[in-house]
């Protein structure tokens, strides 16, 4: 018999992936600045694109806070993968949604 306890094996397979704080705080930066830059874009006129861009800048945001902060980056490929597809495909549907919502609203007076 095992000289270990059920604790002690369960628990030495598994491996938690920690990451330096400077990456977390460069994640943050990247965030903050991502957040200002969307505030700004919207006071720029670029017509029907204006909320494809905010979309994309939020999508990334999404991306971001996903592999990093919930680690998904550190786990199998498979995983990454998915939740990168996953992303572009809420994307295409939110985009989807509101260019059909923008395109069927009458032409302002």
């Amino acid at each position: 018999m095992p000289e270990h306890s059920m604790t002690e094996d369960s628990t030495s397979h598994h491996s938690e992936h920690v990451l330096p704080t400077g990456l977390y705080w460069a994640i943050w930066a990247i965030l903050i600045c991502l957040t200002f830059f969307t505030a700004w874009i919207a006071t720029v006129d670029l017509g029907w694109l204006n909320p494809v861009v905010a979309l994309l800048i939020a999508s990334f945001k999404a991306l971001v806070v996903i592999l990093y902060f919930m680690h998904v980056k550190y786990t199998s490929e498979k995983l990454t993968k998915t939740v990168g597809l996953a992303t572009l495909f809420w994307l295409a549907l939110l985009l989807f949604l509101t260019l059909t919502d923008y395109a069927t609203r009458g032409v302002p007076s």
